[in-house]
């Protein structure tokens, strides 16, 4: 008797061991987290703020997720490093993305963070460039790797004669230097870098006054930029993890709108080539480029959708229209109705632009 109650109490106390252990295991199980990468386009700056202020937030680990941002370069195509499995997640421009999948690449849009396009065309104030019509005979830069289909779009539709299309490189020298007429630039950087130079005329930087703005956006023929992709493949297995990503992301650029100045401190962390006042410029700018979003951040707008795909087989950028299935709704809406229900305004239809001052060089 005494010696089986000796293995009673043995079995038990194994038994409470084991049980220790499993619940240990559980705690351990609920606090890992699933490696992610996300592909950015280019290097760090206010353009993918949200990105980087999810990451310092703690809004992917809130969602379990470990996110790895990886910086862009000229010779990166972020679709092309989530095709090949590098990153699960990359952002791209709608049209470049569909260039990638006509190659098989088999991406889909599943959250489109930019409702507008912050595609410009600048020239000088004397030069009387104020709409497409007044390309005609002038010398017109571009940056070309597809970044030049708006631009060509509007000489199509306005049928502009006599322009001359020249290769720019990703700054706005010619410009300053007189070598062309119009150029190409980003409402968030390479515009501002004009309003960071000094006008030797005068001894000041110069101003939005001595400058002449075409908006793709008011001429008709914009096309989606940044938006998030993914593999269909990938997608498949992994819908849990692309909502969450996209929750904390959405949060992520919340929270820039409504803390925009510690958004910049957070990108500045990162180590960006241009300074605080261009960093703070380019925050504002990229704010307008997102809010408002009339149907929640990251939805769709179908209508803007048709146009950039109009846009796109227009002008043979893609042989023909890839169909509703490019993209989906479902699970940016999912996270939308997530932030919702958390007390989280996802459409920002009373945020304002605000005023900001830039410094030479956007020091």
């Amino acid at each position: 008797m005494l010696k089986g109650n000796r293995m009673w109490r043995l079995g038990a106390f194994l038994l409470a061991i084991s049980m220790v252990a499993t619940a240990c295991g559980s705690d351990d199980d609920a606090g890992e987290t699933t490696a992610v990468n996300l592909q950015l386009q280019w290097f760090a700056q206010a353009q993918f703020a949200g990105y980087y202020a999810a990451v310092d937030q703690g809004f992917y680990e809130d969602e379990g997720l470990d996110v790895t941002i990886l910086e862009g370069a000229v010779e990166i195509v972020p679709q092309q490093v989530v095709a090949s499995g590098q990153a699960e997640f990359g952002l791209a421009w709608v049209p470049k993305a569909l260039v990638s999948n006509e190659e098989d690449a088999g991406l889909v849009n599943i959250g489109q963070v930019f409702q507008r396009s912050g595609t410009l065309m600048v020239s000088w104030a004397d030069t009387g460039i104020t709409e497409p019509a007044d390309w005609a005979g002038r010398t017109v830069g571009n940056w070309g790797f597809g970044n030049e289909f708006e631009l060509t779009a509007a000489i199509e539709k306005f049928d502009v004669a006599n322009v001359s299309l020249v290769a720019q490189n990703f700054d706005m020298e010619a410009l300053l230097n007189r070598e062309i007429d119009a150029a190409e630039a980003m409402t968030y950087n390479e515009y501002a870098q004009v309003l960071e130079a000094t006008n030797e005329a005068t001894g000041e930087l110069y101003q939005p006054s001595d400058l002449n703005v075409i908006d793709f956006n008011e001429v008709g023929t914009a096309m989606l930029q940044d938006s998030v992709w993914v593999s269909e493949d990938w997608l498949t297995d992994n819908e849990d993890i692309a909502e969450k990503f996209l929750t904390a992301s959405f949060r992520g650029w919340i929270y820039c709108r409504d803390n925009p100045d510690s958004c910049v401190d957070i990108v500045l962390d990162a180590g960006p080539t241009l300074g605080r006042s261009h960093q703070t410029w380019q925050m504002n700018e990229i704010n307008a480029l997102i809010w408002p979003s009339p149907g929640g951040i990251g939805i769709m707008d179908k209508a803007l959708w048709d146009q950039t795909i109009d846009v796109a087989t227009g002008q043979s950028v893609i042989q023909a229209d890839p169909g509703d299935d490019a993209y989906r709704t479902d699970l940016a809406e999912k996270a939308v109705d997530t932030l919702n229900d958390d007390g989280f305004d996802t459409t920002g239809t009373t945020w304002q632009k605000a005023t900001v001052t830039l410094n030479p060089g956007g020091e």
